[in-house]
């Protein structure tokens, strides 16, 4: 496995958002050390997957009467 890219974090605190995108270009993980030690990683997101059109059909139920599954008593839009 590659070793990590470390920095400062007095680096790191001067050019974060650069640093930040450079991680997402890449998608190596940057180490940012206090004082030689590390203290945080900068990974890349994993990919969350294509949107898969249909993908939550069935899952959402469809209350016909939204009142009646709590009783029209604790609705307060109920007393008018």
């Amino acid at each position: 496995m590659k070793k990590p890219r470390t920095t400062t974090i007095s680096v790191f605190k001067a050019k974060a958002l650069r640093m930040i995108d450079q991680v997402a270009r890449s998608g190596e993980r940057l180490v940012v050390q206090r004082h030689g030690k590390p203290v945080v990683a900068v990974v890349p997101l994993e990919p969350s997957g294509k949107a898969v059109p249909g993908r939550l059909r069935g899952t959402v139920i469809d209350e016909k009467n939204v009142v009646s599954p709590l009783g029209a008593k604790l609705w307060s839009a109920a007393d008018d």
